[in-house]
């Protein structure tokens, strides 16, 4: 499958930089309409409880239509919505990470990305920045990994596609509307990234940027495939994707310590979650990022590895 994978480090780039906010800008709001087709979900069955999983990718087409109408049914039947709790991360943060810890976006002793990355990398960044049309000369004072966030961004734009449409966000409105409880499962939030961004090997940042420059130079328009299989419930087409090159980027986090616990506690938190509503009672509906449920290490897997009936879209 096609896994668009970026993991904490250049999430927290795109949260600084990216415009990911728990309240997305009027022109990237998901369309929600009734129609029968849509996103699929999953069934898993506990003993005396029963869970439905709606996985959720990104990015989105700008101007998506979300037809929710399995997910608005399926609402109507649960005792309780289970989400991660939103990222968020205020105006007055980012101004006090710019002034006072530039060291976590900026290079240190004014370098530029010329004086840090390899003559090859640095030329294939220059020439998709080109490409692009964005950043100029401004993103030459930032770290390698924000400035790959910055371009994949201004890529994603120009292709028609965005990161900041977050499903989980519109399945909480819906659940608002329908006076339905919220259980937030509480992943690393913000002070955690920024950490883990703060002490991220400068060889780990290289991977990472040759990684983000395989997407936007070969990638869009497999993410534009990734995202019409998912508005469509086409689950065979999703997982028959391709697997991505930011996979690289993925195993350069798992070889950092604190990215790595990073990435194991989301797993942890989600599964402990998911096994806690499953062994109880009654009906739920989870919205997990669909890049943790599915693979032989997702939480599909690590549920039925734990004795749990999972049926398929």
């Amino acid at each position: 499958m096609y896994r668009h994978c970026p993991g904490v480090i250049a999430l927290t780039a795109a949260l600084l930089f990216g415009g990911l906010a728990p309240a997305a800008p009027s022109g990237d709001e998901i369309t929600v309409t009734a129609a029968r087709l849509g996103p699929r979900v999953w069934q898993v069955q506990g003993e005396h409880s029963r869970l439905w999983i709606l996985g959720t990718v990104s990015p989105l087409r700008i101007g998506a239509t979300w037809r929710a109408g399995e997910v608005k049914r399926l609402l109507g039947t649960a005792d309780a919505l289970l989400a991660a709790k939103p990222l968020e991360i205020s105006l007055p943060r980012v101004l006090w990470i710019l002034i006072a810890q530039r060291d976590l976006v900026m290079n240190s002793r004014g370098a530029k990305l010329e004086d840090l990355l390899a003559p090859e990398l640095y030329a294939r960044f220059s020439a998709l920045r080109a490409q692009v049309g964005g950043g100029g000369a401004k993103w030459e004072r930032y770290r390698p990994i924000i400035a790959g966030a910055l371009l994949e961004d201004a890529a994603m734009q120009k292709n028609g596609l965005s990161e900041r449409l977050d499903v989980s966000l519109a399945v909480r409105r819906l659940a608002r509307e329908s006076h339905l409880r919220i259980d937030e499962v509480k992943i690393p939030g913000a002070p955690d990234l920024l950490s883990a961004l703060k002490t991220l090997a400068p060889e780990s940042e290289s991977r990472c940027l040759a990684a983000m420059l395989d997407t936007v130079d070969n990638g869009m328009r497999l993410l534009a495939e990734r995202a019409d299989a998912w508005s469509s419930g086409d689950i065979e087409r999703l997982q028959a994707l391709p697997q991505a090159s930011e996979a690289i980027c993925g195993a350069a986090f798992g070889a950092d310590d604190r990215a790595a616990a990073l990435l194991a506690q989301i797993h942890r938190r989600w599964l402990e979650s998911l096994e806690a509503h499953l062994q109880g009672q009654g009906t739920a509906l989870a919205v997990v990022d669909v890049d943790l449920l599915l693979g032989q290490r997702g939480l599909l897997a690590a549920l039925r590895a734990d004795g749990y009936c999972v049926e398929m879209p």
